[in-house]
């Protein structure tokens, strides 16, 4: 923390420093820029005069939620996704045992499956519906960061409830064989160029993204929705082979059996709702990849 600051506003801001990564986590859906965006927030905080702040959580708030939309508006205009890793990546136990902090806000977050659908909402939306429906804050103060009338903020977040319902976001944890059926289906639809079968198995905002070695290996950063995702994977894929990562559904292309490219799926409703392409040899260490019988 920055010196010269009294005891009291530290102490303060220790105590919201986990509701602010909640919120911030959700806007973002990625810890290391939550954590970019609290850390901003207590710089601003202590270039301000804090005794003039009545109400320490509301001010605080306010100010993380300008920050991911600034943040948020700027991935937009460069058009980065904004989930730069896996949700096992997200939500694992550091490697030096459990952080109790970390685990109360994860424990209380939300899936892998709601995030990529709450990434197709616009910047204001996502606001609108994170601080209102998560968070309860008051339209009113809302609009004061959207800079926008109650009535428009509310609709925002009308919107956004409604994308949200649209798309059955319910993880279907609990079905493996469900999921390795889709999977599997998937793969046969790739290498037989059938586009139709592949609309049906894709979200209509089916994201399809790549990490930096598969993007150097010729994949695209991001492709999204269930057209355009379709159209880019028919007729490929051929030496693709289902694949237990992790424990769950997805698919590798294993070229004498050593894993270069992992699939991994998220699925719900019974619609593929991501893609992510794993090629990073450090990422793929780390992942428990059986190959499974095509």
């Amino acid at each position: 923390m920055t010196a010269g600051r009294p005891d009291w506003l530290t102490e303060g801001f220790e105590d919201h420093r986990t509701q602010l990564r909640a919120v911030a986590y959700r806007m973002l859906g990625s810890m290391s820029e939550a954590d970019d965006a609290v850390q901003e927030a207590w710089l601003r905080l202590s270039r301000s005069d804090g005794g003039r702040v009545q109400n320490l959580g509301g001010w605080l708030t306010t100010v993380v939620g300008r920050i991911c939309l600034d943040m948020l508006r700027a991935r937009t205009a460069r058009r980065e996704a904004p989930l730069d890793e896996r949700a096992r990546d997200l939500i694992a136990r550091p490697a030096d045992g459990p952080d109790p902090e970390h685990e109360a806000l994860m424990a209380d977050s939300v899936g892998l499956a709601l995030l990529v659908v709450l990434d197709t909402l616009s910047p204001a939306e996502r606001l609108a519906f994170v601080l209102h429906d998560m968070f309860s804050v008051p339209f009113d103060e809302i609009a004061s960061i959207l800079e926008r009338s109650p009535n428009a903020t509310k609709m925002l977040a009308s919107r956004a409830r409604q994308r949200l319902k649209a798309a059955d976001t319910t993880p279907e944890s609990d079905d493996p064989a469900r999921h390795r059926a889709i999977v599997r289906a998937f793969l046969a639809a790739a290498r037989g160029g059938d586009f139709g079968e592949l609309l049906a198995l894709l979200h209509p905002d089916v994201l399809l993204r790549a990490d930096s070695t598969a993007i150097a290996k010729g994949a695209p950063p991001q492709v999204r929705g269930a057209a355009e995702v379709a159209g880019h994977v028919a007729g490929r894929q051929r030496l693709a082979r289902p694949a237990l990562i992790d424990g769950a559904a997805g698919a590798v292309w294993a070229p004498r059996g050593t894993p270069l490219v992992v699939f991994d799926f998220t699925i719900a409703g019974g619609r593929i709702v991501a893609i992510d392409l794993i090629a990073d040899p450090d990422r793929l260490r780390r992942l428990d990849v059986t190959i499974l019988a095509s």
